[in-house]
């Protein structure tokens, strides 16, 4: 038993110790912080709950980038030039499909009848997962 859960909790150590997503972790949560404000804020100003998902999430990209760019991925960052602008489009392609995934599920589980901001919470842990997996591997490779 114990020689199958030692392999276990090395894999786990190395991913803890990944500076990488330790950082991205932190920018993310800066940028859920300005993703989520933006949506209370707007569901409390009548905005419907789709709009203010799409809006919060849109918001949310714009610090994330920013702080993605200079804190997590910066030695990853291509220099100014055709190479930064396909990095940006790229990044915002992952945001995009992070955009359209956390809508669907907003928007999807609130006409199920879940409340607005619990269906928000899943997108996010979605979203997040997606996000991370395909600027590691597409954009910031």
């Amino acid at each position: 038993m114990i020689a199958m859960v030692i392999p276990h909790l090395r894999r786990q150590a190395r991913l803890l110790s990944d500076q990488t997503l330790i950082r991205y972790t932190l920018v993310s949560v800066g940028a859920l912080a300005v993703d989520m404000g933006s949506f209370l804020l707007l569901l409390a100003l009548g905005a419907p709950a789709v709009s203010a998902s799409a809006l919060g999430y849109g918001l949310g990209i714009v610090a994330h980038w920013l702080l993605s760019s200079r804190l997590v991925f910066h030695r990853d960052l291509a220099p100014a030039g055709a190479a930064r602008r396909r990095q940006q489009a790229l990044f915002l392609a992952t945001a995009l499909f992070g955009l359209a995934l956390t809508t669907f599920v907003v928007g999807g589980l609130a006409r199920l009848g879940l409340d607005p901001r619990g269906a928000k919470l899943i997108a996010i842990v979605l979203s997040f997962a997606a996000s991370w997996l395909l600027r590691r591997r597409l954009v910031f490779r």
